[in-house]
């Protein structure tokens, strides 16, 4: 997809400390980033699917695990 410029605040301090360690300020923004919009979508998609999971945990809670009968251990 490639990159795109966008404008970002930082910190003067934060800025200069990361400049003068020689620090990537654009990845480790992306990094950062690309991290929060993971939990982000799985807060989402556990919001969105908490019913469903709440139901099958009374399942297994009532009936037990599938399939327990054949397990070997």
């Amino acid at each position: 997809m490639g990159r795109v410029k966008v404008n970002l605040t930082l910190d003067a301090d934060v800025a200069e400390s990361a400049r003068a360690l020689g620090l990537n300020m654009s990845r480790l923004a992306e990094a950062a980033i690309i991290k929060a919009a993971k939990v982000e979508r799985n807060r989402l998609w556990r919001e969105a699917n908490q019913p469903a999971i709440d139901t099958y945990a009374e399942e297994i809670a009532k009936e037990g695990l599938p399939l327990a009968a054949f397990r070997s251990f």
